[in-house]
């Protein structure tokens, strides 16, 4: 089995449990207090070790005390990313989660988002056969790198999760991109608001015309919504008590490719993406644990 080539951050994930998120001049009291592995590309490629799938984390990792913070705990579970260490301080993300489960990220971009043209001279692209990209570093100036591999390298299959970022991303940077016929992997808000369409049928339809590939639209509890090329079809939620989202639709679209890479069809991947989801859902903090998950049944 080929690699997966995960693009994107690793950052460190400042988990701050409160009540209710303050208003304007408003004094809070935290509950407490973690701090571990977060970021997109991290989150997804952690789903991709649970399944056992090979992969390259291509992570820039920059330096201060996040960056000594991620390096270390990366290299504590043997991952490496091939990039060299940028000049600058990587950054973290805020996590704001209230007492309902919901959370709301602050973040503080740093070397984690930036990507240079020289570090993809690096990768062994024989051995990859798909990539996963997000919308965080699509924002950037240096996205153009990202996309000028993508484009040198256009038989591989992209998996991109745009996320909110969509709806403010470069027109000529997503037209690239839609022209490399992308899996798509979006929420029901993105979505929407993207294509402005009423329905996530005709949502799903317009960017299954753009891309000519899957589009995948999940839909919290209720589960998910996919249409490709051929046909188009509900997949039901799995139901679960929230402890908190954080990581929720990274391990669904982690687990997707996982699937996929296995030799699933989209509907099988979805299912099992919907379990994984629920469960992460389930879990304070992003990561599902081995544990939890080979008592899954995977």
């Amino acid at each position: 089995m080929k690699q997966v080539l995960v693009i994107g951050s690793t950052v460190a994930d400042v988990i701050i449990h409160l009540d209710h998120l303050p208003k304007t001049s408003e004094d809070v009291h935290i509950i407490r207090q973690t701090m571990s592995l977060g970021g997109c590309a991290y989150n997804v490629s952690h789903a991709l070790r649970l399944f056992r799938v090979p992969y390259t984390l291509f992570s820039p990792v920059g330096q201060g005390t996040y960056g000594a913070f991620v390096r270390e705990d990366l290299a504590k579970q043997g991952v490496q990313s091939p990039i060299p260490t940028p000049e600058q301080e990587n950054g973290c993300c805020y996590c704001f989660v209230e007492a309902s489960g919901e959370r709301t990220f602050v973040c503080h971009r740093g070397a984690e988002y930036r990507f240079r043209p020289e570090w993809f001279g690096l990768l062994d692209t024989d051995s990859i056969s798909s990539v996963y990209i997000c919308g965080l570093e699509m924002e950037e100036s240096t996205a153009i790198h990202i996309v000028r591999f993508l484009e040198e390298h256009s038989d591989l299959q992209v998996y991109f999760a745009p996320g909110p970022r969509i709806c403010l991303l470069p027109s000529e940077i997503l037209a690239r991109l839609f022209a490399l016929s992308p899996i798509l992997h979006l929420n029901t808000t993105e979505a929407l608001e993207y294509t402005e369409m009423r329905t996530i049928e005709e949502a799903a339809h317009s960017l299954c015309k753009k891309t000519r590939n899957a589009v995948v639209i999940t839909l919290g509890e209720k589960g998910a919504y996919y249409e490709t090329r051929q046909n188009a079809a509900y997949i039901s939620g799995v139901k679960a008590k929230q402890m908190d989202t954080i990581g929720a639709g990274d391990s669904h679209i982690g687990t997707m490719i996982a699937r996929l890479q296995q030799g699933a069809s989209v509907e099988e991947a979805i299912v099992d993406a919907n379990r994984v989801a629920a469960a992460v859902v389930e879990t304070s903090g992003a990561l599902l644990s081995e544990a939890a998950f080979r008592a899954m049944g995977f």
